[in-house]
């Protein structure tokens, strides 16, 4: 969410009608969330000039691990500077660091294409722009599940009922701190998720959204305890429901 709505933001600042901005004091710190949307907090740095220049030798894009050589346009201006020194400077404080986290496996490799190109500037900002575009669509659409086993079949559903707090299991990136809350596509992806950690033995998928309107999944370590909710629905493994009193 928040390098997709950096690369928004970016993507305005590149075609903005005073001309391409770039954000001269490129820092977290200059960014704050509001409603889900990156702001800028401070434009007292950013310029829309962009470097003058006689040759393309002129026109080198240095940073400090990395320099990038760029075009001398016609009318004496290093082409496009502007754009990829926001592009590269949102790779090397947010990209680098959030989007190989979290993602489902399978949209992994997408996220590292990204990565890759715009940390070699192959990507300017409407390719990178498209880029996660196609990725939030697989995600919000659950294409990116397609040609997996069907594993809902190996648990009881309870219509009716939800567990009891307190018998949950903490995991990685959960959205809770207190146990094992996942955003998932559906109750099959659910179940897969349970399958694939040990001390999972059922799961509830709740009326919570995420800014996706993805459900958030909760996964337990006990199926025993549970209790009325006309609008819940308890999955239990099989194995599970076999050795215990329900």
């Amino acid at each position: 969410q928040i390098c997709l709505s950096l690369v928004k933001l970016l993507f305005y600042l590149a075609h903005s009608p005073l001309g391409s901005i770039v954000l001269l004091d490129f820092q977290p710190r200059q960014f704050v969330m509001v409603d889900g949307n990156l702001k800028v907090t401070d434009m007292d740095d950013a310029s829309t000039e962009e470097l003058s220049c006689k040759e393309d030798n002129d026109c080198t894009l240095d940073f400090p691990t990395k320099s990038f050589p760029l075009k001398c346009s016609a009318l004496g201006k290093c082409e496009g500077i502007n754009e990829k020194k926001n592009l590269f400077n949102a790779y090397r404080y947010f990209f680098t660091y959030l989007l190989p986290h979290s993602a489902p496996p399978a949209l992994r490799p997408f996220l590292s294409d990204i990565l890759n190109a715009t940390g070699d500037l192959r990507y300017g900002i409407n390719d990178t722009l498209n880029a996660f575009e196609k990725v939030l669509h697989l995600y919000k659409s659950g294409l990116y599940l397609q040609k997996r086993p069907l594993l809902l079949k190996d648990y009881i559903s309870l219509k009716g009922f939800r567990m009891a707090e307190g018998e949950g299991y903490k995991c990685w990136p959960s959205y809770s701190h207190l146990g094992c809350l996942l955003s998932v596509h559906s109750a099959e992806e659910a179940a897969a998720i349970c399958n694939s950690q040990s001390q999972c033995q059922s799961f509830i998928v709740t009326q919570r959204r995420t800014w996706t309107g993805r459900p958030l999944a909760s996964f337990q370590t006990s199926s025993t305890d549970l209790i009325p909710d006309a609008n819940a629905v308890v999955y239990i493994k099989r194995s599970a429901s076999s050795g215990e009193k329900l």
